[in-house]
């Protein structure tokens, strides 16, 4: 069988693109015929799980390549796929969101919101959406998010609180985890794909985007906080159950398995080996875990793969817009573009272009970091959050459009800081 051209390769992968990105928004659709048609309501409650979405039409994709290039046409795209970024985020949320882990992170953002002279669970709700977001960029955006979602599910979300700040809290964590993570050139997916190329190393972030995005992050918690201080300052936070306390010895290897994953974040094979043992570890401790997160964090490695693969085949129509902008254009367009794709595809094919100026390349990292909060696929770590927090919706759906509004006002206050600051 002859080579199918690669031009209808893209065309089809752009079509399935667009039909994926209308099924993120339509998620409800398929919820509401699982209702009707009670005798298939399991393929439709599958097919509305924000997470199964792009994984599904990825399939799609390679059954289409398959049918009509070939099995070698097929298995050769799929081999040219770097899935690192699935597997990590996959190990990086397990290990994030163990019993350890979170008595740990916990304890540390009790100890500063007790400083703070706030009513009800206004200090714990600012500290979650201020501190844990920047803590992201030396443990990750995908440890952070997982972290955030965690404590914001159990300390607070889980109190009968409106829809109103429900959707706030989740359209400013997924904003503020996004600019959170650029303090460093190594824990926001965006960043990582051109800081090596590019020679920017934590002296340039902190200076160029870091101060930039701490300042926007601490405002929009402040503002979400204020905005809802009624109903926060009424909202105690539950008293942990009581459990017997996990030695300092377990909290230690612990954070020594998560230091090791970060480290290795590139290699898939050391980090998966060190998940593995991760795995063995916590099996022979059982008394000092909660339940593993494996399903929560399979279905976003699903998510991201699936966006791996149709993304791939996006470069021939996002290059040419992208590189046709000034300055200030790409800025903006690349935060509006990154709501419809990752923001790591964006820099990653601004990382291919030679001959770009400094201030280039500053505001295009920007746009891409700034657009992350406003759907579930802009950002990596977005699907995790959405994964942990969807229980305490309502109809156990966070809706993308519910999200987008909820992401628009620090997204704005986010293009306030990277632009005028």
């Amino acid at each position: 069988m002859p080579p199918m051209p690669s031009h209808a390769v893209e065309l089809i992968a752009t079509a399935l693109f667009a039909v994926a990105l209308i099924h993120t928004f339509s998620t409800r659709f398929f919820e509401r015929l699982a209702d009707s048609h009670p005798r298939h309501a399991g393929i439709w409650h599958l097919l509305g799980e924000v997470e199964v979405v792009f994984g599904f039409w990825a399939m799609v994709l390679m059954v289409s390549i398959f049918a009509i290039g070939g099995r070698d046409e097929a298995t050769a795209y799929l081999d040219s796929r770097n899935f690192t970024e699935p597997m990590f985020v996959f190990a990086i949320m397990v290990i994030a969101a163990s019993r350890p882990i979170l008595e740990f992170a916990g304890t540390l953002v009790r100890s500063v919101a007790r400083h703070l002279p706030l009513a009800g669970a206004m200090p714990e709700y600012f500290v979650v959406l201020a501190f844990v977001p920047l803590l992201g960029s030396f443990i990750t955006e995908p440890a952070a998010m997982t972290l955030a979602a965690l404590m914001l599910r159990d300390r607070l979300l889980c109190a009968p609180v409106s829809s109103s700040l429900k959707y706030a809290t989740v359209g400013v964590l997924f904003v503020n985890i996004s600019i959170g993570g650029t303090l460093t050139p190594f824990a926001a997916p965006p960043v990582l794909m051109v800081a090596a190329k590019w020679n920017w190393d934590i002296w340039f972030m902190m200076s160029n985007l870091g101060w930039k995005a701490a300042s926007a992050v601490v405002i929009n918690a402040a503002a979400a906080m204020l905005l809802f201080r009624r109903e926060l300052g009424q909202l105690t936070a539950p008293a942990a159950e009581p459990e017997a306390p996990v030695p300092a010895a377990m909290v230690l290897a612990h954070l020594v398995f998560l230091v090791l994953v970060v480290l290795f974040a590139h290699h898939a094979k050391v980090f998966m080996g060190i998940f593995m043992f991760f795995l063995g570890f916590s099996a022979a401790y059982p008394r000092h875990q909660n339940p593993l997160i494996l399903r929560e964090a399979f279905l976003v490695a699903f998510f991201l793969a699936g966006l791996v693969v149709l993304g791939g085949l996006q470069q021939w129509w996002l290059q040419p817009l992208l590189m046709g902008m000034e300055e200030n254009a790409v800025f903006f367009g690349a935060t509006a573009l990154t709501a419809l794709t990752d923001n790591a595809a964006l820099t990653y094919l601004g990382s291919l272009v030679e001959g770009l100026s400094e201030g280039f390349k500053i505001a295009l990292v920007a746009g891409a970091v700034t657009g992350g909060g406003l759907t579930v696929i802009a950002n990596a770590p977005n699907p995790a959050g959405v994964a942990i927090l969807r229980d305490k919706f309502p109809d156990h759906t966070v809706y993308p459009l519910g999200l987008l509004i909820a992401a628009l006002p620090p997204t704005i206050m986010a293009v306030l800081a990277f632009r005028f600051l």
